[in-house]
């Protein structure tokens, strides 16, 4: 008589190759986004370097997914959390240094820093960096800007890797930068990038930032748990103010709220579920189509998984 055997499941994490860098198992990702929500990752991996993020991309399954994530400022992480393999990039990619008039950084320098750096060092036109909050992988990504001014105004190039781990070096022109978006495949993970500003005092440059600071603390809600502008602005109009005019200020779900300060803004009052801002996003959207004519689109980038039901089948 054949015995039958069960077929022996692995985890994903078994099947990964070895890294310098860490693994992470089941790994939250509510604490690290700013809107303090959402499932874990199956597998978050944090590189050592740009060599052990090589090898790894030329090493690992075809068929396991990598989702990039920065410092989850505009992003919305679903309940049910995030299959495969999410990439967080550290220090080893968050290296700013000033030549000449240039800014060189890595994927993982913060905007602000990125700011501080060039201000120090006598390099102005990258004050705006200063009012995005974020990191310049994402704001290469979405052409990300405040104030009047986009990440494309001030690129010279930056470097990329594709699904295989080869490096591709993109010019400005490579990006085909729009308002927040750009066209470089959504697969491929930045390394940094050089930016190009103009020689000038260090406290003309100070003062030009303290101004985009005080404005964006006067008319966002930043000490809230929020995660930036939610919606990108419609051609020849203004998400807020259309937001407003279909009377969504202080509209809730559970426990998100259009936020009062500035309704292009979602916020979790405290315990809000992914599902609570989503949902509420999507209100929004719909009171907009059906009272201005517009279909907003989402600035927040949203990823992952709804929760599963009670009662129902979890991950395979």
């Amino acid at each position: 008589m054949m015995l039958m055997t069960k077929p022996v499941v692995t985890s994903l994490i078994d099947r990964l190759p070895p890294v310098r860098g860490r693994y992470r198992e089941n790994a939250p990702l509510a604490s690290i986004t700013w809107f303090r929500v959402g499932g874990p990752a199956e597998v978050m991996f944090r590189p050592a370097d740009r060599d052990d993020l090589v090898a790894f991309l030329g090493a690992k399954p075809a068929e396991v997914p990598v989702t990039v994530i920065g410092v989850g400022s505009n992003l919305l992480v679903r309940d049910g959390g995030v299959r495969g393999v999410v990439l967080r990039l550290g220090r080893g990619f968050a290296e700013i240094v000033a030549e000449d008039r240039d800014v060189v950084c890595g994927a993982a320098a913060l905007d602000l820093n990125t700011a501080k750096v060039a201000q120090a060092s006598g390099i102005g036109g990258l004050e705006f960096l200063c009012g995005v909050p974020g990191t310049i992988g994402g704001a290469l990504r979405m052409n990300a800007g405040a104030y009047g001014k986009e990440l494309e105004s001030v690129l010279v190039e930056a470097e990329a890797l594709d699904p295989g781990g080869r490096v591709h070096r993109l010019s400005r022109e490579d990006f085909g930068f729009s308002y927040r978006y750009s066209a470089v495949p959504a697969d491929w993970i930045f390394l940094g990038a050089r930016l190009r500003g103009r020689p000038e005092a260090p406290e003309t440059i100070a003062r030009r930032m303290a101004e985009v600071q005080a404005a964006r603390a006067d008319s966002q809600p930043i000490r809230s748990r929020t995660g930036g502008s939610t919606f990108t602005n419609p051609p020849g109009e203004k998400a807020w103010q259309l937001i407003a005019r279909a009377g969504c200020r202080g509209l809730r779900r559970g426990g998100a709220m259009v936020s009062e300060q500035h309704c292009n803004f979602l916020i979790n009052t405290g315990n809000a579920t992914a599902a609570d801002l989503e949902e509420l996003g999507e209100a929004v959207r719909a009171r907009v189509r059906e009272t201005c004519g517009v279909e907003l689109e989402w600035e927040i980038r949203r990823i992952g998984e709804p929760a599963v039901p009670a009662g129902g089948r979890g991950r395979p």
